[in-house]
């Protein structure tokens, strides 16, 4: 039987490659794992041989220690492989599929996932609806940035590309639709981002470059980017967004200057709890208030930046409970739209994956990925984690060259 190598979270500020269990179709115990789900049969899965796993800002969440995970997680929830081994009751994915799996694991079966609301399926976490791979509180799914993974649900769950030699040629755009790429998208199409909107999207991490690639990709006749990171507002401006430099005033201060109008059509947090004033102490609630005022009155704003329910490294007792001072009567007074919480992946996934296949979308390039073997994963989080202007893509197997 095959080894199995992941890369795991040790303590604040530490990831470690370790050896694990190749995967069965049976969930074991171990870091994370919720009690309910150990000993669950997976008859429905496969086991894939990881081609391409990302490392993500959410990660870096616990990663930093600012969520309840517990040391050896395995961490990874963007997974992109080939089915090497079939559960017996998996029917349509075949060994040598070559497939993208959405960071959100659902059933396909429970009334949220007929309603494609993948991201709050009631059966894959025992604890709350939604789940996903090697994530705090999320069930205990091991996670991808690993050799080898397990996917329940795989006839639902795995998006196979049609071809595979057409894919391989593709795949770093390929590796961005299991999270970022819908991810972002979902923030741009959830604020209403249709022909000639005018956009901002605030930070310029890797779903702030999606979001903004995606409301281009919808039509937006500007989108603005605004951020504190000069090299991260300089990759927005590679394709073609406009840029604003938060060290410099808010963005409703600045927004005039950049599109002659102080306000927008459509607003997108790609930031969420971890974001910092303008004093650079962190002010979890800043950037919602922020895109509250520069958003036109009847507009909506999508929030794909993550919020959470428990984090131990708030800067008060309300941070640390998910409670933040949100002026949201500046939200009612605009009657402003929001929608929060975790992306449907499979909403969007196959359209985004035919647009990259007809050339219509050079996400990898738009969000600058970098490729690193699975050994130099914790280099990879400690430039991410300084703010390097780059997607750190994993070559679990040294397959993309």
């Amino acid at each position: 039987m095959a080894g199995n190598r992941a890369v795991a979270y040790k303590g604040p500020g530490t990831v470690e490659v370790i050896e694990i269990d190749y995967p069965t179709f049976e969930l074991k115990d171990g870091p994370g794992v919720n009690p309910a789900n150990v000993g669950r049969k997976v008859p429905h899965g496969v086991i894939l041989k990881t081609v391409a796993t990302n490392i993500c800002g959410s990660d870096q969440h616990m990663v930093r220690g600012r969520t309840t995970a517990p040391p050896d997680l395995v961490l990874g929830h963007e997974i992109t492989g080939e089915v090497v081994e079939t559960g017996p009751d998996v029917e349509f994915v075949r060994k040598g599929d070559l497939v993208s799996v959405p960071f959100n694991i659902s059933c396909g079966r429970c009334r949220n996932c007929k309603a494609r609301r993948t991201e709050i399926c009631l059966n894959v976490n025992p604890d709350r609806p939604g789940s996903a791979y090697g994530y705090v509180d999320m069930g205990g799914w091991v996670g991808g940035q690993a050799e080898y993974v397990l996917v329940p649900y795989a006839d639902w769950n795995c998006l196979v590309f049609p071809d595979r030699d057409q894919a391989m040629e593709k795949i770093l755009d390929l590796a961005m639709l299991s999270d970022i790429l819908p991810t972002g998208y979902h923030g741009a199409y959830s604020a209403g981002v249709t022909t000639g909107s005018t956009v901002y999207v605030a930070g310029a991490g890797p779903v702030g470059l999606a979001a903004a690639a995606s409301a281009q990709l919808l039509g937006a006749s500007v989108v603005v980017v605004g951020d504190f990171n000069a090299e991260r507002l300089a990759q927005a401006r590679s394709f073609g967004c406009e840029t604003i430099d938060l060290a410099k005033g808010q963005p409703h201060e600045q927004m005039e200057q950049v599109i002659g109008d102080p306000f927008v059509d459509a607003a997108v947090d790609a930031v969420g709890f971890e974001a910092k004033g303008h004093e650079g102490k962190e002010a979890p609630a800043t950037v919602l208030n922020s895109v509250m005022m520069v958003a036109d009155a009847g507009a909506a704003v999508g929030i794909p930046g993550l919020y959470v329910t428990g984090d131990p490294g708030g800067v008060d007792e309300s941070a640390k409970r998910g409670a933040l001072s949100l002026d949201f009567g500046t939200g009612w007074a605009k009657a402003l739209s929001f929608v929060t919480g975790q992306t449907p992946v499979m909403k969007y996934h196959r359209d985004l994956m035919k647009a990259i296949l007809r050339d219509r979308l050079h996400i990898a390039k738009a969000v600058n990925a970098e490729v690193i073997s699975l050994d130099d994963a914790p280099r990879g989080y400690a430039e991410f984690d300084k703010g390097a202007a780059r997607k750190y893509v994993i070559d679990a197997h040294g397959s993309l060259g």
